[in-house]
Formats: structure tokens, C-alpha cells, sequence
């Protein structure tokens, strides 16, 4: 039986606001087009909730329609994530370096089939207790709001470690074009992608896409 294949998982940037929805939902479509895309970590700026849900209602559909889940993060927002993503129609809450207990909490509330997800792991132990707490999947790598990136070694090392030994998929980020096959050789089971490498001006998914394409056929 040939490996499962890789599928890609697209980073927005950072604190994305009401501003950013229309150019944000034109690179989505146009990623959807040039590669195989299974989800979309929507990184929101912190305001009120109803505007976070609104804002969720524009993109939601975007990457729904390109066959995409859309997973909600939102660092510094003190109010209930679970709800924003419920109400503006989204598939699932991601959180970063969560507070102890706090996977536990939200995979009891998202009990329905929508998808939590946890990244932040530079610790093995870490990424550990979230599998433990039941997430759909863990990130290793990806930019912080600060725009520090863990060591790109790190990264492929945590994803080589954790496809080798647990059954929980994961999402290896790739923050420079020069990463995607490293990270492509451990296995990952989906190909995270920064914002700089599918929106904007330079950017050539088509071109990842056939990266990934061809790694498979090597591995099949």
C-alpha cells in the first residue's frame, strides 16, 4: 500500500483583520487552484467577538470552497474562540503553546467533529500531551506574532519523530522555499506553508505542489 499522500495546510499571516478579507480570500482561491489544499489556519487579530465572527462568515466559505477546512486562531483574545468559529461558520479552533488544560477543555466542547488543533512544539513532551488530549493534529514550526520562526533542523526533526512513532497527523511548516523538502522527506502528513510562500507577488504554489507531487511518486 503506497503512503498517504501530503496535502497542503496555508498559514494567513498574522492578525488578520476585516481589511485583509478580500486579498486574503483572492490568494486563497487562487492557492486552491494551483494545489491540493486541505486547510486553512486563519490567524485573526484580537477585537470584539462579533466582529471575529463576521470576519470568519467572509472567508469561511472562500476556503470551503476550494475544499478546505478553515481552523480559527486568535493569540491575546480573551473570549471564547469555540464560539467564533461556530457562529462565523468555520471548521475548527487552532491554539498555540496552549495553557495546561486547555486542549482538554475545548476537545470535550468540540465533540461534534469540528477540528482542534495545537502547534508551538518545540518540546517533544509537549506535542506529546497534546496528542494525548485528543487534537486532530499537531504543527510544528510556523512564525510566532512576534515573527521569530523555530530552526528550520528543528522542525523537520520533530515532524521525522512524530510520523515515525504516533498515529496523529501533523503539519510541518515550511517558512522558506528551501524547507519544503526536508519537510516533504519526513513524511509529514501535511505541508505547512507561510504566508510568504502562496500570497503575494513571487509566489508559485504551482510549483510546491509539484514538489510534493513528485516526492510521492518517489515514496510510492
Amino acid at each position: 500500500m503506497s503512503e498517504p499522500r501530503t496535502r497542503l495546510a496555508l498559514l494567513s499571516p498574522h492578525r488578520v483583520e476585516a481589511a485583509d478579507a478580500d486579498a486574503l480570500a483572492a490568494a486563497i482561491t487562487a492557492a486552491g487552484a494551483a494545489g491540493d489544499v486541505a486547510a486553512i489556519l486563519l490567524r485573526l487579530a484580537p477585537f470584539d467577538e462579533r466582529s471575529l465572527v463576521n470576519l470568519v462568515k467572509r472567508l469561511a466559505p472562500v476556503a470551503q470552497a476550494i475544499g478546505a477546512a478553515l481552523v480559527v486562531s486568535c493569540a491575546g483574545f480573551a473570549g471564547d474562540l469555540v464560539s467564533v468559529s461556530a457562529r462565523g461558520g468555520a471548521d475548527g479552533v487552532h491554539l498555540d503553546k496552549p495553557r495546561d488544560g486547555a486542549l482538554r477543555e475545548l476537545r470535550d466542547r468540540l465533540d461534534d467533529g469540528r477540528i482542534l488543533g495545537a502547534g508551538g512544539h518545540e518540546q517533544k513532551h509537549a506535542a506529546m500531551e497534546a496528542g494525548e488530549a485528543g487534537v486532530d493534529y499537531v504543527m510544528f514550526g510556523g512564525l510566532y506574532a512576534d515573527g521569530i520562526a523555530p530552526d528550520a533542523e528543528t522542525v523537520v526533526d520533530r515532524a521525522a519523530w512524530w510520523t515515525e512513532i504516533f498515529e496523529t497527523p501533523c503539519i510541518a511548516v515550511a517558512h522558506a522555499a528551501d524547507q519544503v523538502g526536508p519537510i516533504l522527506a519526513t513524511g509529514a502528513e501535511f505541508l505547512g506553508l507561510e504566508s510568504a510562500l502562496w500570497i503575494g507577488e513571487g509566489t508559485d504554489v504551482a510549483a510546491i505542489q509539484a514538489q510534493v507531487t513528485a516526492a510521492a511518486e518517489v515514496s510510492s
